[in-house]
């Protein structure tokens, strides 16, 4: 198995298990958050739904800024339903497959760059950021579970049952 075909199977995998979890999205809640300082649900939901796209502009493009000093470029959706969000998963796992089969092996090793205000924060190869924004997704695929527990909706069977759904696929 290749390095892209391995990453394709683990993009796949974890596209089911934050379908799953979408779909358990209760409507109404998007700006609840356990805490003050905690993010809102909405957003964790969000970030669930779109993080497979970073796969994609991590092969496209060379860098992120975080931060740019003239101000962000990108200004989050604010999808309110587990139809949306599952429809902008959809979305965003067609583009990290067509990009993923779109490059080579070769260029998966070329390093990739994360700034902040213009300065480099992280500068790693390109399949390492790629598997660092997969782990990236599960972390908040869990916090989003978390979330839902606490408002009382149904936790899905990610990585073997849950105390609502007794699958192990």
């Amino acid at each position: 198995m290749t390095m892209i075909e391995m990453l394709l199977a683990e993009v796949e995998r974890e596209a089911e298990r934050s379908k799953r979890a979408l779909e358990q999205v209760p409507d109404g809640r998007y700006d609840w958050k356990p805490h003050e300082r905690s993010m809102i649900f909405g957003y964790v939901a969000l970030m669930v739904a779109q993080i497979p796209s970073w796969v994609a502009m991590i092969v496209t493009q060379d860098e992120l800024d975080l931060a740019p000093k003239d101000g962000p470029k990108h200004k989050p959706e604010q999808l309110r339903t587990s139809g949306e969000l599952l429809k902008a998963l959809d979305v965003a796992v067609t583009q990290a497959r067509e990009a993923l089969r779109g490059t080579t092996e070769a260029h998966l090793m070329t390093s990739w760059r994360l700034l902040v205000g213009g300065k480099t924060v992280l500068e790693i190869a390109r399949h390492v950021m790629i598997r660092e924004t997969l782990s990236h997704l599960a972390h908040h695929r869990g916090q989003m579970t978390v979330y839902l527990r606490l408002m009382g909706a149904k936790v899905p069977a990610l990585y073997g049952p849950s105390a609502d759904d007794s699958r192990y696929d």
